[in-house]
């Protein structure tokens, strides 16, 4: 009987031990270690067409025949799909069509990766969010730049893609070989290029900043963005159609759905030197896998819901009293209301990626066809019990425009 007593007196200070360890080092732990269970990624893809919502299939056959839409899409409610569905082609060109599984360069939905991997940084505390850039890059030209400011594009930084684009044309340099992050910061270091104005003076929304970011994921992690994306948010959410492609690595980026552009099947977008640079765009994926990093974060799997909350914080002004910008995300808000969501338009494509954090709706729209179309989806947001998120619909001081 005592020696029972002893062993599990022994035991239980184990434990406790274990748990004071674990207690004192969490804040340090890789998050993947520390959630709950990986995701059951079949039961949430389960879907029948046959159990398809009829509303919003109506809505989308029409976005598709009068305002040319062309792409995927996916709308679920509380953790189910209630409507998936593809929309024309993939390349006009070979008449391929789109499939559900139909990678599409994501453009700045990236942006929404890019910061979830900054804050898991942040996390196990490998970051400060008020660090300077040039704690990282010391030849970087311009004095006062923070992660946070990076995160909120208030760093009033110049576009690196208008700068290096007139760069490689007037130096007539080889446009087809993608430049990388590491090259793209040297390229900053060297010709300095002028700024659109102070640090944190304003917002202005800028793909530098989050090349920026990119390229800090790198310098702190010593391996490549792609390679810390794949092992940290893609792989612990189940996005196993997800990855981040390059220029500056692949002569030719591995997917099949082609960008077009000008509202027209004629301009199909070859890939060039801008293709290189990530962290602002680069990431390729469907809109399955992105249905499942919603759940990833809302299941706490990536970051901590408190981290969650800071990067869903609104950092700027309002626009028309219910649009703002945290970290990495675009945020509506409205009386009882909040959605997080990111735009993308980049050398065809053009997408919105929306989560409903009050009603759990999640609703990604990916295309390849750039058009207006994107600009009609009232009726879905009234289908679905989401805010229209959509500034046009809103007037100066907030109130719903009844005309619009």
């Amino acid at each position: 009987m005592c020696g029972k007593f002893i062993k599990g007196l022994a035991l239980l200070c184990f434990a406790s031990t274990t748990i004071s360890c674990s207690s004192n080092h969490s804040g340090n732990k890789d998050t993947a270690e520390t959630k709950a269970a990986p995701l059951d990624t079949q039961k949430l893809m389960a879907y029948n067409p046959k159990d398809a919502d009829p509303r919003i299939d109506a809505f989308m056959q029409h976005l598709h025949k009068n305002s040319g839409f062309n792409g995927n899409v996916l709308v679920a409610k509380k953790g189910k799909i209630i409507y998936e569905n593809s929309f024309g082609w993939a390349n006009y060109l070979t008449r391929d069509s789109l499939k559900l599984n139909s990678r599409f360069e994501l453009a700045s939905v990236t942006k929404t990766m890019t910061g979830t991997a900054i804050m898991q940084l942040w996390e196990r505390g490998k970051i400060k969010l008020d660090q300077d850039v040039r704690d990282f890059f010391p030849n970087f030209p311009y004095e006062g730049v923070t992660i946070r400011l990076l995160l909120t594009h208030r760093s009033g930084m110049m576009n690196y893609v208008y700068f290096t684009d007139d760069i490689y044309r007037k130096e007539h340099r080889d446009q087809r070989k993608g430049i990388s992050n590491a090259q793209e910061m040297e390229l900053i270091a060297q010709y300095k290029p002028h700024p659109f104005n102070k640090p944190n003076a304003r917002f202005l929304y800028n793909n530098s900043n989050f090349m920026v970011l990119g390229s800090i994921i790198e310098k702190v992690t010593g391996i490549p963005y792609a390679q810390y994306m794949h092992e940290n948010i893609f792989k612990p959410a189940g996005m196993h159609h997800t990855d981040v492609y390059s220029k500056a690595t692949y002569d030719k980026i591995p997917v099949d759905v082609v960008g077009h552009d000008r509202n027209s099947w004629r301009y199909s977008v070859a890939q060039n030197f801008l293709d290189g640079p990530v962290g602002d765009k680069g990431i390729y994926s469907t809109v399955g896998d992105l249905f499942l990093f919603d759940r990833a974060l809302r299941a706490g799997l990536l970051i901590k819901p408190a981290t969650q909350d800071s990067a869903y914080t609104p950092r700027n002004p309002m626009i028309r009293g219910h649009f703002n910008y945290g970290y990495g995300w675009r945020i509506f808000e409205g009386p009882g209301q909040k959605v997080v969501y990111h735009t993308g338009w980049w050398h065809g494509f053009r997408h919105i990626y929306l989560r409903d954090m009050k009603n759990d709706i999640t609703i990604v729209l990916l295309g390849n066809l750039v058009n207006g179309s994107l600009l009609h989806l009232d009726d879905l947001f009234k289908i679905t019990g989401m805010p229209i998120v959509r500034k046009g619909a809103y007037s100066g001081n907030g109130d719903t425009a009844e005309d619009q």
